[in-house]
């Protein structure tokens, strides 16, 4: 009942694209499903069928709970803890059905039926967590734990169990109670409208250009904006849009720096127009809202709530990590602006002409062409997305025995593929979805969710369907859809969430999630192998001439892997900062939420003003719609385990060996949360993580000669029994 992998995160026209099937009148969610591998029948789903669903849902579940606490046996770990833990699957069923539909095929039909469910979602889950009688059965159960004869994974279980509860407020009293349910309520609303006031916005702008605007622009960038116009009904045009895939390309290349500013300014002020898709107001209401939520239970900030119930424990540890790298990459941001200067006074030699930050992504790649010789375009010809695609299967077989064979099942939209995960003994381990193309009923961003959980019945493993979304490049008449090297780093790391997800051997519902700042493990570190020589030549393939890269390319590409990595950490921690910031109140204030935006970053910690942060809060969807509230520096945290336990492979002198790769499946991917995050790192790697892994791979680390006065920077060593990432030496 706590945040959901999306992920993590967190979210057809199902309804009409999809709807062309039977044309049954039952409710498909009433029924048994029979499917191929019993995934969800999206060709019978329509809208309407959702909220009928969603109520014999819960009216099951409170149906279950009601037999738990009506039970006049004395409480014991079957009848309370795993009756309580097996309760509720159908509606976990809608949810993930209905969750995935509202963030990748959404429309108005199904935006209001989320806005009118986030709410009394809300409600039924409080009232379970604040019911009495059954904290009361827990609470008897957790007091005298020691005398139950549980092994590992029951304590867990029974500890996590009774901690949700009181974390969910069963501790306090009944006005406090009250007040808690109204407030996670509004919450929800609150933080639905947020989401699809981001959305709107994503969709509601486009740059329409002639061919002559289109200086520098490469030909399959052109190819793609003149179809994007195309499909909007636009004659003899050129668009481009808020999503990534449009609008990094045009940043990167066009040398019209009116329209690269145009465009960005129209990005960077998402939701903060002053219109009814403004996030600010909404903000202070979640931020108030959250604020005395925090208090209620016993917290001084958002922040602290947030992170007693993670790896981290407390912001402040949080904070000695993102305050120690913030330095060392702002120094180098400067040092990647002074060089862009140089080209930028080439083309604006008067001082009263400043380099702003839509002119960072051109110059940049004026940079990487000057000191290495390669281009994005040139590099993007060696990534089409069918080849990363089976690149990453190739990877999984050889570290895992992996086999994913196309099947044919029901798709809640005609782009979506669907594959049959089959393990090494041949033996059935899921089915993974791929969702990659952008549309106007999806939001922005890429994620990984479960579409249907793995659950044990009387021993059996019912195995897990899980969904890949994605917003890449569409393909166009004359060329397949063609990466960045980022957007290679994003199918990887999906990828990795999507293991995580399949290799679940947990037998109870609540043992799934793990910690926050322990989920993105599983995915960064298969972003490790990305670029790994070995890997690159069984899959990056030129689409023109089938020739396999080169090793001089790939030289290449790992001469310019920390280029720009300034920028990079720098715009990433910007954001995780300012996450923290405003979850860290202690009292809530009406804000303006810029102001205060500005003071964190540019005013308190020298910024740069030609670095943006990642994300604004007007569109921070992350920690306002999407489960990383007080969380944004997950990323970081979980990078310092990633890069540390891919040393792993690296001192065995085979990166691919299958040995380690038998235990990082065993110690991590199948054990969810079993047991904390810390103790599976350590059952793993056999001893605490060192941060160093991840500043060399960002550029960060300065390698001093061995008798060098190592420098202090403020990265402290966290040894909290709960947060004890071993960040080693101070930074050099």
């Amino acid at each position: 009942m706590r945040r959901s992998i999306l992920i993590l995160m967190t979210m057809c026209a199902i309804m009409t694209s999809c709807g062309g099937g039977k044309g049954k009148s039952t409710n498909p969610f009433f029924e048994e499903w029979d499917t191929p591998f019993g995934v969800p029948p999206f060709d019978e789903i329509r809208a309407e069928h959702f909220e009928p669903a969603f109520d014999r849902a819960m009216s099951l579940h409170e149906a279950e709970i009601d037999a738990i606490t009506t039970n006049n046996d004395d409480p014991s770990f079957a009848n309370t803890i795993e009756a309580f833990d097996a309760s509720g699957r159908m509606l976990a069923t809608v949810s993930d059905v209905f969750w995935l539909i509202s963030s990748a095929q959404t429309d108005k039909q199904i935006q209001k039926i989320e806005e009118r469910m986030a709410s009394r979602l809300a409600a039924h889950y409080d009232g379970i967590l604040m019911n009495e009688k059954l904290f009361g059965r827990i609470k008897r159960l957790y007091d005298i734990r020691e005398n139950l004869d549980l092994d590992s994974v029951q304590m867990r279980l029974l500890t996590k169990t009774y901690e949700s509860f009181v974390r969910s407020g069963a501790l306090l009293d009944k006005e406090q109670k009250e007040r808690l349910k109204e407030i996670n309520e509004d919450l929800a609303a609150a933080e639905v409208k947020f989401g699809n006031n981001i959305l709107a916005e994503n969709n509601s702008f486009k740059l329409e250009l002639s061919l002559e605007d289109l200086d520098g622009i490469p030909a399959s960038i052109r190819d793609a904006a003149k179809e994007r116009a195309k499909g909007m009904g636009i004659d003899d045009k050129y668009v481009f849009t808020l999503h990534t895939p449009s609008m990094i390309p045009f940043l990167t290349n066009s040398s019209r720096r009116d329209l690269r500013e145009q465009l960005y300014k129209a990005y960077i002020n998402r939701c903060n127009n002053g219109d009814g898709f403004d996030n600010k107001e909404t903000i202070n209401e979640i931020m108030r809202l959250r604020t005395e939520k925090a208090h209620l239970l016993g917290y001084g900030s958002y922040a602290e709530y947030v992170t007693a119930d993670e790896m981290a424990a407390t912001p402040e540890n949080v904070y000695a990590l993102l305050d120690g790298i913030w330095g060392p990459a702002l120094d180098k941001a400067k040092d990647e602006l002074a060089q862009m200067t140089e080209l930028f006074r080439e083309d604006f030699p008067e001082e009263s002409d400043p380099f702003e930050s839509w002119d960072w992504w051109y110059y940049a790649e004026k940079l990487r062409k000057k000191n290495y010789s390669i281009n994005e375009e040139t590099i993007r010809s060696f990534f089409s997305l069918d080849n990363v695609r089976q690149g990453v299967f190739n990877l999984a077989n050889r570290l895992y025995g992996l086999t994913f064979r196309p099947v044919v099942v029901p798709l809640y939209n005609p782009e979506v593929s669907a594959y049959e995960v089959i393990d090494a003994d041949e033996s059935h381990l899921g089915v993974l979805y791929f969702d990659f193309f952008p549309r106007e009923s999806k939001r922005q961003g890429a994620w990984c969710q479960y579409i249907r959980r793995p659950k044990y019945e009387d021993g059996v493993r019912t195995a897990p369907v899980v969904g890949i979304v994605c917003n890449f490049p569409r393909p166009t008449e004359t060329t397949p859809s063609l990466l960045t090297l980022d957007e290679v780093r994003t199918i990887f790391h999906e990828f990795g969430h999507a293991l995580h997800f399949i290799f679940s051997n947990v037998r109870y519902d609540g043992l799934l999630d793990v910690e926050g700042d322990f989920v993105e493990l599983p995915s960064q570190i298969m972003e490790n192998w990305a670029l790994e020589p070995e890997m690159l030549k069984t899959y990056a393939i030129n689409y023109r001439s089938n020739e396999v890269i080169s090793d001089y390319l790939i030289g290449k590409i790992e001469k310019s892997s920390s280029f720009n990595q300034g920028f990079a950490t720098t715009e990433l921690v910007a954001a995780a900062l300012t996450d923290m910031d405003i979850h860290s109140l202690k009292e809530f204030r009406e804000l303006d939420v810029d102001a205060f935006e500005y003071d964190a970053l540019y005013e308190r910690r020298g910024m740069i003003p030609q670095i943006e942060p990642r994300y604004h809060y007007t569109y921070f969807a992350h920690i306002f719609a999407g489960g990383y509230s007080a969380g944004y520096y997950f990323y970081l945290w979980a990078e310092v385990l990633d890069k540390d336990a891919f040393e792993a492979f690296r001192e065995s002198g085979d990166r691919f060996n299958r040995k380690i790769a038998a235990s990082f499946r065993r110690e991590i991917l199948s054990r969810g949360g079993e047991a904390d995050g810390m103790t599976l790192y350590r059952n793993f790697r056999g001893a605490d993580p060192d941060r160093k892994p991840m500043l060399r791979a960002r550029g960060l680390l300065k390698e001093e000669p061995a008798d060098s006065t190592a420098v202090d920077t403020g990265l402290e060593q966290i040894s909290d029994k709960k947060a004890s990432i071993e960040f080693g030496e101070p930074l050099e």
